[in-house]
């Protein structure tokens, strides 16, 4: 069938590609024109995702008028803060009963909309995925094998993003559970800046073990207030996703935190960076989403003083340790 993929960084290249190796009419609308001709002419996107061969049945564009051309599936793969921007425009373009899938992991400022509920929003009457789980792009560029989930309130929405992303080395399973999936891909980013805090300053793995657990109780908490089921936190968008972003040198979000827990500040970390570290703006989010919900998230809030407040990351972790003590399920 036809593909579209609204993005063209490092993981929205990698499933770009993945529906192409499938053997759909895939295009990708890119923002920049030299990644779009260097898809086009020479099946590769060195500029955020080097090292790869890109299949030949993958086009890239500029022009999103031309990137959704007929296209029966449309992916969403922007960052956070500009995905409402790019739906929107996108939104002309878009045919009737197309099925609109969400990558991109995040919070929306201020409105607290999940990514599912900002393509609802400027796309009524399509139907919404939300794909996600441990990948980096790279990996799955690669073809090593992972899994992940595909979350939608009506059931053959799900399944027929299942069948049109699934490949030998890239399982999907399906869910109802959206609330629960967006939450976990987005709160994961937190927890691995605290982890690369952490890293950063030297700490054991006895400290990564503890800020992993706790987070996810945290993310738990708020999931739950929010109406997610509890199992989904124990799955692939849940402990997956965190285990990997948390632990793998390949997280962008763990590599801010690792860079601060050594001495940097934030905008000397981001000075330069070309690629999102969606953990820095969802932490923003999360600590307001968290507040207006009554829900205690203390690992965010630490984290927050460290990015925004000029916290010392070695203080925010010494006032998590000596917070009252607890029992351990809420």
């Amino acid at each position: 069938m036809r593909c579209a993929v609204m993005g063209a960084g490092a993981w929205g290249t990698a499933l770009a590609n993945l529906l192409a190796e499938n053997g759909h009419d895939t295009s990708i609308w890119c923002l920049e024109p030299d990644v779009a001709e260097a898809i086009s002419h020479s099946a590769a996107n060195p500029r955020f995702l080097p090292g790869v061969v890109l299949s030949a049945r993958l086009r890239g564009t500029t022009d999103k008028e031309s990137a959704l051309d007929g296209a029966e599936l449309v992916l969403f793969a922007s960052p956070s803060h500009v995905l409402r921007e790019v739906v929107s425009h996108a939104r002309a373009w878009i045919v009737p009963g197309a099925t609109a899938v969400v990558a991109t992991k995040g919070i929306e400022r201020h409105s607290f909309a999940l990514m599912t509920e900002v393509i609802a929003e400027e796309l009524p009457g399509h139907a919404v995925v939300a794909l996600s789980g441990p990948s980096f792009a790279a990996e799955v560029a690669n073809r090593q094998p992972t899994a992940v989930v595909a979350a939608a309130a009506e059931a053959a929405a799900a399944a027929f993003v299942q069948q049109s992303v699934s490949a030998p080395h890239f399982r999907v399973y399906s869910t109802d559970d959206v609330v629960g999936v967006e939450l976990g891909g987005a709160l994961k980013n937190v927890m691995a800046v605290a982890a690369g805090m952490s890293d950063g300053l030297g700490l054991g793995f006895n400290t990564r073990a503890a800020l992993i657990t706790r987070g996810l109780a945290e993310i738990m908490r708020l999931g739950i207030a929010m109406g997610a089921h509890p199992q989904t936190f124990a799955g692939l968008a849940g402990v997956g996703d965190l285990v990997l972003t948390c632990t793998g040198s390949l997280s962008r979000n763990r590599q801010v935190g690792l860079e601060i827990g050594k001495g940097a500040t934030l905008p000397e970390v981001l000075a330069g960076r070309e690629t999102v570290a969606e953990g820095v703006v969802t932490t923003e989010s999360a600590r307001e989403l968290a507040a207006a919900r009554g829900v205690e998230m203390p690992i965010v809030n630490a984290v927050h003083r460290v990015l925004f407040e000029h916290q010392p990351a070695r203080q925010a972790l010494a006032e998590l340790m000596s917070r009252e003590l607890r029992g351990e399920r809420d």
